[in-house]
């Protein structure tokens, strides 16, 4: 293995751990904005996502160059094709957050209600998941990536909690009809966004056992 094959290998890995903070920092504002319903916030989250797009084109130009010089084999090409794959996933994290940040400045425009779901609960346990899967790819731990599917289960059941809520709640009074919509908009975007973390766990277990998990995730969660 020649060092500058080495060398660009860590170059990869220092790239997906910037992308990741990038994405991860992103999403913390977002949650902060809905929950302070700031429209400034909002527009950071929106323009912040600018440097994350920016990373994940260099960082997928940068493992393109790689394989197409080098021609890993065995466990480098798992490696670099896992990285490809979590750098999509990541790029539709940001995507998701600035979703989120859009419908807190919608949120400020319309009649104000009370949160009526749990989103504290909920955003907690997705930047959690996010968290635990970035750190299963940066320390390449299987027990941390193993742990987010355990989380995906609450965030579920908050999200279909919050349809049930969006239906009594527009019977209830239709002047809520706007608010309430972007609340249920919220909740379906951090819902899909535990879904990419939990693909970025899914892809770490591969990483680490060369298994592909997708369809049988009982054999690892038990």
């Amino acid at each position: 293995m020649s060092q500058i094959f080495l060398k660009e290998i860590e170059v990869v890995k220092t790239k997906v751990i910037n992308l990741s903070t990038l994405v991860e920092e992103n999403l913390y504002r977002a949650v902060s904005s809905v929950e302070s319903k700031s429209s400034s916030l909002a527009l950071e989250v929106i323009e912040k996502d600018k440097a994350i797009d920016a990373e994940e084109t260099r960082l997928e130009e940068e493992i393109l160059k790689v394989l197409a010089l080098h021609q890993p084999l065995a466990t480098d090409l798992r490696y670099l094709i896992t990285i490809l794959k979590v750098n999509d996933e990541l790029e539709r994290i940001g995507d998701l957050a600035v979703n989120v940040a859009e419908r807190t400045q919608a949120l400020v425009e319309v009649k104000s209600i009370e949160m009526p779901f749990d989103f504290n609960t909920m955003s907690q346990r997705v930047c959690e998941m996010l968290k635990k899967s970035i750190d299963a790819l940066v320390h390449l731990n299987r027990d941390r990536a193993v742990e987010v599917f355990s989380l995906d289960d609450e965030v579920d059941e908050i999200h279909s909690n919050m349809y049930k809520l969006f239906k009594a709640g527009i019977v209830e009074n239709i002047d809520d009809l706007d608010a309430l919509s972007n609340y249920l908009s919220i909740s379906k975007h951090l819902e899909r966004i535990a879904d990419h973390a939990e693909n970025i766990a899914e892809d770490i277990l591969y990483l680490i056992d060369g298994v592909i998990v997708r369809h049988n995730r009982d054999s690892i969660t038990g």
